[in-house]
């Protein structure tokens, strides 16, 4: 029979999770390090494609384009290698990863407006990048963030459509058809950018809040499931602490007036014992867990009693790892284990029998180990 529990010292990085580190945050440190990945990868596709038009592409957007997606790539990299050993991200990249996106985003546009036209700047396919950046809020972003984010990329937009007609880069026409043909832009159109863009933004924040909610709910089960099976178990710790059986006091007793007329002596190490027992036993009543070693203290006196009742047919063996001994374990959890093998293994045996004890490490946690024998389940029952 054996019994698995965590040792005495445990790894600090498990206390940190449990004090600091709660399940939502690890969630969002985890799909930001994904997001980078994938940031990476679109950022070398955008730079390997500038780097193939490069010679159709007049020298300034060229300068541009190195400037805007070199910094970016670099940054994104960059990541990598300094928080490559952390089990966590820093909070704050979540803030700054999809400033910098969205800004990148509007630099490219605007350098396309500066240098060639502002009409097909505004026209270009990279404005999707913003619904991209605004979809991974939920899995990254707190609430806030996203809404930040989604105002972030309203606010710029509109700004760069404000820069390019104030500084008079792109004429304004009221009616669409004819802006989608020519080097104009029509208000309705961007308009409508700048509504879908919002629209997104609203439906990102709201699916951040709708994540962050189930995370956190499904946090809070998780905490009181947990809760109450750390209840069951004191409750089952706490049957065994009523374990010194009736039985086991019955025959200790029946020893001890068995021993009073032919062997005072040993009538009086048993009643010793059972003092000793019962003192050890009580000084832990209150306690849920205890070191090894103490626990040790107890079996040993219960073995101390057992050895006078069946003398030479019973045999002990312990074999306590000597890094185990200040391993924490459920208190009273040997006694009741050592107690079902001499009862149902060993008593119902002429000839007696061993019992072996066995306390080892295995990696992170402590195998406590009780064997015996004896006439096993099948023997006893019959």
């Amino acid at each position: 029979m054996g019994t698995s529990g965590p040792p005495a010292e445990r790894p600090a990085s498990a206390i940190a999770d449990a004090a600091g580190r709660p399940l939502i945050e690890l969630h969002r440190s985890r799909a930001e390090r994904l997001l980078n990945g994938v940031r990476a990868l679109v950022l070398l596709l955008l730079a390997t494609a500038a780097l193939a038009y490069a010679p159709a592409l007049p020298r300034v957007l060229n300068w541009m384009n190195v400037l805007i997606l070199a910094p970016t790539l670099g940054w994104t990299l960059a990541q990598w290698v300094i928080f490559s050993h952390d089990d966590m991200l820093p909070g704050w990249l979540s803030v700054v990863n999809p400033v910098v996106d969205i800004t990148a985003v509007t630099m490219i546009l605007g350098a396309y407006g500066l240098t060639q036209s502002a009409a097909l700047a505004l026209r270009s396919p990279i404005f999707l990048a913003y619904f991209v950046v605004l979809a991974a809020r939920p899995i990254t972003s707190s609430t806030r963030t996203a809404a930040g984010v989604a105002a972030l990329a309203v606010g710029e937009y509109a700004a760069l459509v404000a820069f390019f007609v104030l500084t008079s880069r792109v004429s304004v026409i009221a009616s669409p058809v004819i802006a989608s043909t020519g080097p104009v832009i029509s208000p309705l159109d961007e308009g409508a950018k700048l509504l879908l863009l919002a629209i997104a933004g609203g439906v990102a924040t709201y699916a951040t809040a709708w994540h962050e909610r189930l995370l956190t709910s499904y946090d809070r089960q998780a905490r009181a499931h947990a809760e109450l099976e750390g209840q069951l178990v004191r409750a089952q710790l706490e049957s065994l602490k009523l374990q010194l059986h009736p039985h086991f006091l019955f025959n200790t007793l029946n020893t001890i007036t068995a021993l009073i007329t032919p062997d005072p002596r040993a009538a009086e190490r048993v009643v010793t014992g059972l003092s000793d027992l019962l003192r050890l036993s009580l000084h832990s009543a209150g306690e849920h867990e205890v070191p090894l070693d103490r626990e040790l203290d107890v079996l040993r006196r219960y073995l101390e009693i057992q050895q006078v009742r069946f003398s030479d047919r019973l045999r002990v063996e312990l074999r306590i790892e000597p890094d185990t001994e200040r391993a924490m374990v459920p208190n009273l959890i040997l006694q009741p284990l050592v107690e079902n093998a001499i009862r149902h293994g060993i008593a119902p045996r002429a000839s007696g029998g061993s019992v072996a004890v066995r306390a080892a490490r295995e990696g992170a946690l402590l195998r406590l180990e009780v064997s015996d024998d004896g006439v096993g389940i099948r023997g006893a029952g019959g």
